[in-house]
């Protein structure tokens, strides 16, 4: 399905989760000229937010961070100090901004000055502000995944249509800084230069398992009712949320009631190449089947090693594991290509990083040296996923990688996730984005949400 076939649908095809009122964002209504500076407010603060999405967002003269918000006054606190002083040092703008700071993100929606958010929230808690965003009339940049299941994700995706604000994802990979190949592989693949694609192999690094951990006290700055917010209630251990000390990686990010694990950490980034390399990005596969470890005990419960395969309408076969070298491999009838990020990466803590020193190569290296010539498939250039946001913003344009893409590719992850659950070959509708005479499989593309948290309760 292209772009504007799925435009033509977007809305109609709602499952239906909200209500959503007639919304003109204040940027439509003048009130920022594109001229004018970009009002932000953050909403979470931790590792990827100080290190990669603030920094990432500041350095750019068109944006002012202008609040923080956080469910841990420590982190809020911090945040408002970090902003502050970042702008002093690196800007060299004393006194620039007095951050203001929130403890609830639909206060922070509410302030007629913010003219967009970036979402740098845990898995759990990416889909709904986004939809309270749009709602808002805010423009939103949602680090990946798109959202934790896929019913969230259409919700999403369809508040965002609906309200016309501009949305990005945190798919970096899409953008020229600081990973032009990616682009540069998709190009290739999409302009047949290995012939006839026919299979994809995928390679995400992987999460070690854990113990069991004790149940601790509430840290006091620390709303830990809101932190779990529509998932279930479970006793609080440090390790389970964020750590106390410092910015480390956090340990959700290997618990299933908040996340999914590798497949949609790193498969957010590697499953959107796929998809932009062989032109499915509005769309997805029609069959999946996957095997699968997962820990029987400790805290940390995500899955472990794992092997799936998805066929795509257009007949190529992804394979995903985190046996394949991490990158993305195009294999077609004359010829491979392979992708990867090499020694770079978004956080010193990012898993993954400087495992694939080779992040560009192919069977004949004659085929990364081909002109890509102007009859043939350019694909949207970006030279910097922030900067990219930023200037769609001003121009009200659409960014390099939108909600529906961002949605997509989500959802590719979150079918092989089902598929490794129930550990058989699942068929999927990606028009009607159900799964094919399978009510068991159907019942995973959403999960009960605890009131009042949840976007089935965003009306």
């Amino acid at each position: 399905m292209s772009r504007r076939e799925y435009l033509k649908t977007a809305i109609s095809g709602s499952i239906g989760m909200m209500v959503l009122p007639n919304i003109i964002p204040a940027s439509v209504l003048g009130k920022n000229a594109p001229s004018n500076t970009i009002q932000i407010g953050q909403i979470g603060f931790g590792r990827i937010a100080m290190g990669h999405d603030l920094p990432d967002t500041m350095r750019f003269d068109s944006a002012r961070v202008m609040a923080v918000c956080d469910v841990d006054s420590k982190r809020k606190e911090f945040g408002k100090q970090w902003i502050e002083k970042w702008y002093t040092e690196k800007k060299k703008k004393p006194n620039y901004v007095d951050v203001k700071m929130y403890d609830d993100y639909r206060e922070m929606l509410m302030n007629p000055e913010i003219d967009a958010v970036i979402v740098s929230t845990p898995d759990h808690w990416h889909a709904q502000p986004a939809v309270a965003a749009a709602m808002a009339g805010k423009h939103i940049y949602l680090q990946k995944p798109a959202a934790l299941t896929i019913a969230e994700g259409r919700a999403m995706s369809d508040a965002v249509h609906h309200s016309g604000v501009v949305f990005q994802v945190g798919s970096q990979q899409r953008s020229q800084n600081p990973w032009p190949q990616f682009k540069r592989a998709c190009e290739l693949v999409r302009n047949g230069r290995i012939g006839k694609l026919h299979t994809i192999k995928i390679g995400l690094p992987g999460d070690p398992g854990g113990e069991v951990e004790p149940e601790m006290a509430i840290p006091k700055t620390l709303n830990y009712e809101m932190w779990l917010g529509s998932t279930p209630y479970v006793y609080y251990t440090e390790k389970r949320v964020h750590p106390q000390v410092g910015f480390d990686r956090p340990g959700w990010l290997r618990c299933e009631q908040f996340g999914a694990g590798m497949i949609t950490g790193w498969g957010a980034h590697h499953l959107d190449i796929a998809h932009w390399g062989m032109g499915t990005e509005y769309t997805g596969p029609i069959e999946i089947k996957s095997t699968a470890k997962f820990p029987t005990s400790g805290l940390w419960n995500v899955h472990g090693d794992f092997l799936a395969e998805a066929k795509y309408a257009n007949g190529v076969n992804m394979m995903v594991s985190g046996a394949f070298p991490n990158g993305v491999r195009f294999e077609g009838s004359e010829g491979w290509i392979f992708v990867s990020r090499g020694n770079v990466g978004v956080t010193a803590s990012d898993p993954g990083n400087a495992k694939n020193s080779d992040a560009f190569n192919a069977s004949d290296p004659k085929i990364l040296q081909s002109v890509i010539k102007p009859e043939e498939i350019h694909l949207y250039h970006s030279e910097d996923q922030h900067g990219n946001w930023l200037d769609c913003i001003r121009e009200n344009k659409t960014t390099v990688a939108p909600v529906e893409v961002a949605h997509r590719s989500t959802s590719a992850c979150l079918l092989i996730h089902a598929a490794m659950k129930l550990g058989r070959t699942l068929h999927w509708d990606p028009i009607r984005e159900r799964f094919k005479n399978d009510d068991e499989a159907n019942a995973l593309l959403e999960r009960p949400q605890r009131f009042p948290y949840g976007t089935a309760h965003a009306k």
